[in-house]
């Protein structure tokens, strides 16, 4: 299945998609991903999944490429290291920054993908004895998980994820089939569309965003790039510890909801200036950083499919995306995903080992072409990205109501992210906000409208304790801290 022609094919051409989306400031994996759904809606499964799981981790990666000789980063996961990079770049060693991304990311991810194929069949297994309750509390837990770990004022959090479940009760699509929110019209009825939203809020908030940007084109900081493997033998001896910590910490970063790869990549440098040697050199161009920061993004790719092929709850912004195109595969995502199909969870498997690996030399060709990349103008490519997501976003239903929903989500993204409100938690909140009132009304009806019920079973009291948990101990915590810091020494 993953070694037919077509699939092939549409890996190598995903790559290129991917590294080109990457390699240009401003333009996310996540976004690759949204512009590549149109694209998917007319292939069949494996060879859909496939450009998806190619695209974002080649995106991922080659963001490193601008962060290194523009100082500016590709896509977000790159920014944690950028300075570290450009800082190398100006010592004359931008080939050891290149290489030590994409080296490391390719190991990361394979790292990550090991652990997917181990962890997700036992988690499946594991999950077939959950009921309606257990599945309430794990939707409640990845909410909270969202709103608390993507963004650093959990209150404008708690606003957008809110926006996002307001989002998901639009339409007939609820337990009682009754029309919510639809306003007399005949195409709300069926819901917002989660596909045309994601590219809105992720596609044409970017070309907004340019649009309004006046700040001039950066300059690259060196002409040309030479044999950037060379060392990377050595680097790999020299820091171990760094590499199987980054990658660990991205897979499990990578399996909360709503994380992803931009977080592995801060906390894992934090965590690699923290326990460094020489945390004196960090910022001054040491590579140290860059192997543990790079192997963290990459792996969190692999970690964030955990949660959703077994739960069908996105460990990112990229598989919520994904969870859509697998339903319209019917590739429906949970545990029995594992038992009625179980070919396509081990295709899936091989795309991410075989991804991980044509890596390198894709990899490299696009540093040798980086500059080439890196000129094409903004004016030319904006105006090609927004005609992609108008054609491919009426495409999917061939509906100028799904245009409309884009635009106005688009508008929406840029607005609250102007404002720094994260639209993580939003996204999230319109991939599980049906499935959180669907559990809980079926649990309702099982338990005759009895509370108690969902605290009951030993995993569902266990989930629910966590859950306030992380409601309540992350607060009491910051009080504590800020009395600590107002008591005068």
């Amino acid at each position: 299945m993953v070694f037919e022609p077509g699939t092939l094919l549409a890996m190598l051409l995903a790559s290129l998609f991917g590294l080109f989306v990457g390699a240009v400031p401003g333009l996310t994996a996540t976004m690759a991903t949204a512009l590549l759904v149109p694209v998917t809606f007319f292939m069949p499964p494996i060879p859909a999944i496939a450009t998806i799981v190619t695209a974002t981790a080649m995106a991922i990666f080659s963001g490193d490429v601008p962060g290194c000789l523009l100082r500016i980063p590709g896509t977000p996961a790159s920014a944690a290291y950028t300075d570290e990079a450009f800082a190398m770049t100006r010592k004359g060693e931008a080939e050891v920054a290149l290489g030590a991304g994409l080296v490391f990311s390719a190991v990361g991810g394979l790292f990550g993908t090991a652990v997917l194929i181990v962890a997700a069949p036992a988690l499946a297994e594991f999950a077939l004895h959950f009921s309606s309750f257990e599945y309430f509390w794990l939707v409640l837990l990845g909410l909270t998980c969202a709103v608390f770990i993507t963004s650093d004022e959990p209150l404008k959090g708690v606003m957008t994820l809110f926006l996002g479940l307001l989002v998901a009760c639009v339409g007939l699509g609820n337990p009682a089939g009754f029309p919510r929110f639809t306003f007399g019209s005949a195409e709300m009825t069926g819901g917002i569309g989660m596909i045309a939203m994601m590219i809105g809020m992720f596609a044409i908030s970017e070309v907004i965003r340019y649009v309004v940007d006046t700040s001039p084109p950066a300059e690259l900081a060196v002409e040309k790039v030479g044999n950037v493997l060379r060392g990377q033998w050595v680097l790999a001896k020299k820091y171990p510890l760094q590499i199987l910590r980054g990658s660990t910490l991205g897979t499990a970063v990578g399996a909360l909801p709503g994380a992803g790869a931009d977080i592995a990549a801060w906390m894992s440098y934090a965590m690699s200036k923290k326990f460094s040697k020489e945390p004196h050199k960090f910022g001054t161009g040491h590579v140290e950083g860059i192997v543990e920061s790079g192997s963290a993004n990459n792996s969190a790719l692999a970690g964030a499919w955990i949660p959703a092929l077994v739960f069908g709850i996105p460990g990112d912004s990229i598989t919520a995306i994904v969870i859509g195109v697998l339903y319209m595969k019917n590739m429906n995502p949970g545990p029995t995903l594992f038992t009625t199909n179980p070919q396509n969870i081990y295709a899936v498997f091989l795309l991410f080992i075989l991804a991980n690996i044509i890596m390198v030399p894709m990899g490299l060709l696009c540093i040798k072409v980086a500059r080439r990349i890196l000129l094409v103008p903004r004016n030319i490519l904006m105006p090609l990205i927004l005609l992609f997501c108008i054609v491919g976003t009426f495409a999917i239903n061939n509906s100028l109501f799904e245009v409309t929903v884009m635009l106005v989500a688009g508008i929406v993204a840029y607005v609250l992210e102007a404002n720094r409100f994260p639209i993580a938690p939003a996204i999230l909140g319109v991939v599980l906000g049906g499935m959180l009132e669907e559990n809980f009304i079926t649990s309702m009806i099982k338990s005759n409208g009895d509370l108690s019920a969902f605290v009951t079973r030993p995993i569902a009291a266990g989930l629910a304790l966590v859950t306030v948990l992380v409601w309540f101990v992350p607060p009491v915590l910051r009080a504590l801290r800020v009395r600590r810091a107002a008591v005068p020494a």
